[in-house]
């Protein structure tokens, strides 16, 4: 039975290592990752240690180390497919598992059938008189009834069980119903609806199937304000972007992004067909390869209020690796009649302001970096040195982030000229951060060269390196690749050219799966990885690896590959003869110990 890679990625992005590997371990927080004793070996000092960051676990006594699934298979000694069972389960997922009869299919089908069937139950209930205080809602909000019918609005009644009841004489099944995410069972065998007295957003996915809703409770009564359908066969959070099956289509050369569904509709009745938002979850690195697909430039608009705001530098955080363009849309500041500031989304925009000053927003939004300093700038004092001081401090650090020459300068003669000091005076203050930075990188990669080439080698025999030097040029470009997958456009390396076959292998299943839109992070390796492969690759990561000179790193270590590669090629050996080689060696070995 195979397991769809969607979900094993969505199950993976949902296991946060730290809080798995926590029911096990006690993980006390340390230098920015969590510390344990280690759960396979005995140890009295703690060498255990898990990154939230990149989710994955380390002992740096024995020396295991991979990801959430790996740690299920070593603690419950499970084959990969049960521990991914087991991981499901944990979290209430059902795995869809592709048998030979086509029963995940089937039940994937059946789902979408009855979701599709609810949507028609819950538009033609708004137009009843049942739907009365919804079609109020709607007309408050300001929504045309053209625009209701185009995003499929609908009206939950506030009964127990309408829609069960509607749907079970269609001839669906009460455990159809639930695992479609449209009904909850009840203690005594019965079940009841998921959403009542609410107004219903159907999600449509891009191929333009009613895949779940996303609700919101009516003025007046009580309930969570807004309530999606949970995960099922066909409904997938982290996969889903609510519009996009709309906005795909638009002639517009990007998409925004806002935070709210009833934002979304408000700007597509205002003429902005390009407009998105996430399932009720924070961005994930899933979303913006969904959406890269899609797009090339990306428009952030949320909230402009401190949480808003907040959202919007973690989500730059996220798409900083995206192949994406990104600018920031920031709103306009609203303020009450005493002069204090209002939160302003974008559906209170459109109605104060109309379309077209939205649409002036737009065409001024700033790009990511001019937003940064903007930020940066609202937050500083500079009417005194001291505010001055540290708004520099800041700002070189922004600015010396940037890997273009170009950008820096842009934006570095940006900064210089909001705090009134000469840009050559802010350049050389940047090129100084650099420098440091570099250096630190130096010394963290010159401690790691003084380690004994032996202890550079792995611990499982069968996977030592027969080219040292090429190898650990080998593991530089996994780790940048790891860090930073975008640097596999400048990777002009074949796997044979790798003279580690465990290192080859990776990346040739790390360049298939970038290449498909895949995770490329280690633990979505499991499956094709043995347990000693998986931490020893953990423990390549591990080495420190700066992304400050990225492309100059990546040059030497393809260099240095391609010229090993290049040797061998020139003096080739047979496999007889490196058995023999190694023979000896061993021999040798012997001899020197006797």
């Amino acid at each position: 039975m195979a397991i769809p890679e969607q979900f094993i990625e969505e199950l993976i992005a949902r296991s946060d290592v730290a809080d798995v590997v926590g029911e096990y371990v006690h993980l006390t927080p340390k230098g920015g990752n969590m510390w344990g004793l280690c759960p396979f070996h005995t140890e009295k000092t703690p060498s255990f240690s898990v990154s939230r960051d990149k989710q994955i676990y380390k002992c740096f006594g024995c020396g295991k180390g991979g990801g959430v699934i790996n740690f299920i298979m070593e603690m419950e000694h499970l084959s990969y497919p049960d521990a991914i069972r087991h991981l499901a389960k944990r979290l209430g997922m059902e795995v869809p598992e592709t048998a030979g009869n086509g029963e995940g299919r089937k039940k994937y089908q059946r789902a979408v059938e009855a979701n599709k069937e609810a949507a028609r139950f819950y538009h033609d209930y708004m137009k009843s008189p049942g739907g009365e205080a919804v079609r109020a809602y709607i007309a408050q909000r300001r929504i045309s009834p053209k625009f209701a019918t185009r995003f499929g609005l609908g009206a939950a009644p506030g009964e127990w069980d309408a829609l069960t009841k509607a749907l079970t004489a269609k001839g669906f099944s009460k455990m159809e119903l639930i695992d479609a995410g449209l009904a909850v069972g009840g203690k005594n065998g019965g079940i009841y609806d998921k959403f009542r007295s609410r107004l219903m957003l159907p999600v449509i996915d891009v191929r333009g199937d009613v895949v779940g809703f996303t609700s919101r409770i009516l003025p007046g009564l009580d309930g969570a304000k807004y309530l999606n359908s949970p995960d099922t066969a066909c409904f997938k959070k982290s996969q889903l972007i609510y519009a996009l099956n709309l906005a795909k289509s638009t002639k517009r050369p990007n998409l925004i992004l806002v935070e709210g569904n009833i934002d979304v509709i408000t700007l597509h009745q205002a003429g902005f067909d390009n407009v998105v938002a996430t399932m009720g979850t924070a961005l994930t690195a899933d979303h913006a390869r969904i959406l890269s697909r899609y797009t090339k430039e990306l428009v952030l608009c949320y909230d402009n209020d401190e949480a808003g705001k907040k959202s919007t530098d973690r989500v730059l955080s996220i798409l900083k690796n995206a192949d994406l363009s990104v600018r920031v849309l920031q709103l306009p500041n609203a303020y009450d009649a005493e002069g204090k500031p209002l939160k302003q989304d974008p559906d209170d925009f459109i109605k104060k302001f109309g379309p077209a000053a939205f649409e002036k927003c737009l065409n001024g939004s700033a790009g990511q970096n001019d937003y940064r300093i903007d930020a940066l700038l609202q937050k500083a004092d500079l009417s005194n040195d001291d505010g001055r001081m540290e708004f520099l401090r800041s700002a070189v650090e922004t600015v010396g982030s940037l890997q273009s020459p170009i950008e820096r300068e842009i934006y570095g003669n940006k900064a210089a000229q909001a705090a009134g000091i000469t840009p050559a005076a802010f350049a050389q203050e940047v090129e100084r951060w650099r420098k440091g930075q570099f250096r630190q990188a130096r010394r963290k990669e010159q401690r790691q060269s003084l380690i004994p080439t032996s202890t550079r080698q792995p611990k499982s025999r069968e996977l030592r390196y027969e080219n040292i030097r090429s190898g650990l040029a080998e593991e530089g470009v996994l780790r940048l690749v790891l860090l930073d997958p975008a640097l596999f456009a400048k990777v002009d390396l074949e796997p044979e050219e790798f003279s580690s076959q465990l290192l080859g292998k990776t990346f040739r299943i790390l360049k298939d799966r970038h290449d498909r839109g895949l995770s490329v992070q280690l633990p979505a390796l499991a499956g094709e990885l043995s347990a000693e492969e998986m931490s020893h690759l953990v423990e390549v990561q591990s080495q420190p690896q700066s992304l400050g000179h990225a492309s100059q790193a990546l040059e030497d270590y393809i260099k240095t590959i391609k010229g090993e590669a290049a040797q061998r090629g020139a003096k080739p050996q047979s496999e007889e003869a490196l058995l023999a080689l190694r023979k000896r060696q061993r021999e040798k070995t012997m001899e020197d110990g006797q």
